[in-house]
């Protein structure tokens, strides 16, 4: 049982870039999938999630407007879209699965019983 976060790199301001969070050994339809991110000397926040029961989604205010959280059902994976990136952007990014319903789903706590990627460097720079 894994999941997969991929899709960082280096861009510029302005620019965009799509992770891509994979899972094997499980069914990602079933369950609630949040998209984490947490920068050097900060404590990791909630950026999406998109609940498992009615695929409603969640977006932190500072993200509202610029990313875009999806699913593909057929390839197991879950998309976070990331457009007018700022540099503040910059951090690892992690994916998280919980089989529970998408309320709270934007903090960590639901996901202590679930899984975790092990991250994805995104870097926002001139």
């Amino acid at each position: 049982v894994q999941l997969q976060a991929s899709g960082g790199g280096l861009v510029q301001p302005g620019g965009s870039l799509r992770l891509s969070c994979a899972a094997s050994g499980f069914t990602l339809d079933y369950y609630t999938i949040g998209w984490f991110r947490q920068a050097p000397g900060k404590e990791r926040e909630g950026v999406s999630c998109i609940s498992s029961t009615d695929d409603s989604k969640y977006y932190a205010d500072s993200v509202k407007g610029r990313f875009t959280i999806s699913r593909d059902n057929a390839k197991n994976t879950v998309y976070l879209q990331m457009d007018s990136l700022k540099p503040e952007d910059t951090a690892v990014y992690y994916c998280a699965a919980h089989l529970g319903s998408g309320y709270g789903c934007w903090s960590t706590a639901p996901y202590d019983d679930g899984y975790w990627g092990q991250g994805t460097l995104v870097t926002v720079s001139s």
